[in-house]
Formats: structure tokens, sequence, C-alpha cells
């Protein structure tokens, strides 16, 4: 068996655009993966093309020897945009190899270790000043069965002034604990938008509502705050979203200064890597929490990842599966009582619809941008 091509398929969603890539062969078989680095589709669909011509011939089926080729072949090692697009083609290599054998993925990495993987969902209005919608969705969602929330520091439209978004956000706090009692485990993601003395009011501001982590206090290009942080904060602290190798993870994995490694499969370079750093990570007891605010390709193989790692966490999942892009992805995971069940279809278990993807051409979009009063450019 040997790969024939690779075809990029950007998709818009409704609000924001998806990028998946489909690698047939040469027997028929063809696998399907995601990208993240989001707002720059285009930019990884242009290193997928520098890649594809590697590619061609090769057997599908040597994951590592093929990751290494595109990770390391180039001279210059992958960052974010190389490691978006090596990830979407390394999952979907995986599913033609689980395709091949007749096995879900979980089997070809170790087999199951667990039979569910709990999830987090969005609060509607993650990132609003706003409280009482706040805590009316966090009660709604708990009552459909979600066991842990999310939402993340507020911003005033386009403003935002760091002191009165922690205020706003201890405030958040208390009432949303006070309105779901102490069951649902709060995940606040600081969205890499504090420095780290704001980060550390904020960390101990919220301890008393027992926080289950505080992602991405700072900004993720210096790791090496993350000492200090370390050394002031009591809140669990999780981080890596951004990151796109197992570099990138070395320094806060080797000073034990995170508790959860915040995974993106569809950045870090994808099945391949994700698992050598989640293999990395357990030797430091620290857990994963998934990175996965994508769409449903990325949703189904952060699941047979998730399935298959002992050093689990929780599942980031937006919202529940099924509920988007249903006509492009088919067979998506199901989500029951707060849990994403363990799929027995071979592969990813999921299918992938080319004319429907067609139907749903690439719009150009752009993520939020925040400034300070001063007209300053800050993180979004």
């Amino acid at each position: 068996m040997q790969i024939s091509d690779i075809t990029c398929y950007p998709v818009f969603g409704g609000s924001r655009n998806y990028l998946f890539v489909v690698v047939d062969t040469d027997e028929g078989l063809y696998g399907v993966g995601e990208s993240g680095l989001t707002g720059r589709e285009l930019a990884v669909s242009g290193a997928v093309e520098h890649l594809r011509p590697l590619l061609l011939g090769q057997d599908p089926m040597r994951t590592e020897h093929l990751w290494q080729m595109l990770s390391r072949g180039g001279f210059f090692p992958h960052g974010k945009i190389v490691g978006s697009a090596i990830a979407a083609i390394d999952i979907a290599l995986w599913d033609i190899k689980g395709k091949a054998l007749g096995v879900p993925v979980y089997d070809l990495l170790g087999g199951r270790v667990r039979d569910r993987v709990v999830c987090y969902c969005h609060l509607s209005g993650g990132h609003g000043m706003e409280i009482e919608p706040l805590v009316q969705d966090a009660v709604e969602k708990v009552a459909e069965g979600w066991k842990y929330l999310r939402w993340g520091l507020p911003n005033e439209g386009e403003l935002l002034r760091p002191g009165r978004a922690i205020r706003q956000s201890v405030e958040q706090f208390a009432a949303i604990r006070q309105a779901v009692g102490e069951a649902p485990e709060l995940c606040f993601d600081v969205h890499t938008r504090l420095s780290p003395p704001e980060a550390i009011t904020l960390c101990r501001d919220v301890l008393p509502y027992h926080p289950y982590f505080i992602e991405d206090p700072v900004r993720s290009e210096s790791p090496q705050a993350f000492h200090l942080l370390r050394s002031k904060i009591e809140a669990p602290l999780a981080a890596g979203e951004q990151f796109a190798s197992k570099w990138d993870f070395r320094e806060l994995i080797d000073h034990d200064l995170i508790d959860y490694a915040r995974i993106d499969l569809c950045i870090a370079a994808g099945l391949t890597e994700g698992r050598k750093i989640a293999g990395w990570c357990e030797g430091h007891y620290i857990d994963v929490a998934v990175h996965n605010p994508l769409g449903p390709v990325a949703t189904a193989a952060c699941l047979q990842f998730n399935l298959s790692i002992p050093n689990f966490a929780v599942q980031e999942q937006p919202r529940k599966p099924g509920t988007m892009l249903t006509d492009v992805v088919l067979n998506q995971p199901v989500w029951q009582d707060g849990y994403l069940l363990a799929p027995t279809a071979p592969g990813l278990g999921i299918e992938f619809d080319r004319e429907a993807a067609a139907a749903h051409p690439f719009q150009m979009a752009e993520l939020p941008h925040l400034r300070r009063e001063d007209g300053s450019v800050t993180n979004w």
C-alpha cells in the first residue's frame, strides 16, 4: 500500500474555518486528519503542499518514519505552521493504519485504559464581563450532565483592563460556585492575557473557589516565567496549547512547572508526537488535558488518544459532538452524561464526505483582537 494523494479541505463551519486533510492510498483506503492554528488555515495548507511530494509513494503504515522525515527533513525544526500540517497528516495516517488492520486507533496505541472520556464544555459568553448569563448557562450545563465547566478572563468588547478583569473573574467564580455547588470542576482560561504579577493576584484570589486548573496564566513564549509562578501560586496550572512539539514542553515538564499539559494534537504534530509528550508527562505526575476547540475530526482523534493514555485528566469539548458539520464528518463520537464513549469502528471511527466539505467553502476570517486602554496591542 502506498500514499497516492494528499488533499486539503478548508471548511467554513458557520463562524470559523476548519482545515481537514485527506490522505489517499492506492488500495482505496483513506485517512482524515485536522490541523489547528485557527485563523491561519491557508498558511497550513501551503505547508501541506510543501510536504505532499515527500509523501507520495510512501508506505502509510510507517508513521514514525514519516513523522521524522516531515519534522526533521526540511533542516529547519518544525514550528506551529509546519507542526499543524504534520499533525493533520499524521492523524490521517493513523486513521489509515487502523482501517487497514480493522481496529480502532486506540488499539494501536496500547489499547483502552478506560471505557469513556470525561469532557469539559465552554460556557456561553465565556470571556464576557456578565455574571448572570454565565451562571445561568453553568446551571443548565450541569443539568445536562457536564461535570467540568470552562470560561475565561473577561474582556470588554475589544478592550482588556487587567485589574477590572481580575476582580470580575473573582466575582464570577464566587457566583458560579454558589450556583452549582462543590461537585462540578471549574476550569478557568486566562488565555495568556496577564503578566506574572497579575496572574499571581488572580490565582490567589480565586483559590477559595477550588479551581480545577488555571490555564495559560501568562504568555507561552517564555516557559521560564512559570518558575516564578510556581513559587507563588498554589492553584493547579495548565499550559501548552500553543506548543508545537515535545521540545516546547521541555522546560515545563522537566521542572514540574505545570499540573496539566494542554497538548493540542492538531498543532503539536499529531498522535505520534502527542503520545511522546504524554509519556514524558507521566514520569512527572503531570496529567493531560488536551486542547480541543476544533472540529469533529480533532474530537475523534483526541478521544482515541485519551482512551489510551494512563495520565488523562479531561478533554476539552466546547459543545456536544454531532451538533456541527454533521454532513461533512459522519459517525461522530457519542456523548453521554458528560463523557465521550469509546467507539468500536476501525481507525478514528468516522467518515469524511468530500462533496459535503466542498459545499462549505473557506471564508476569510480573523480571530478577535484585544487592546489596552492606551490603544496598545495585547493578547486575545
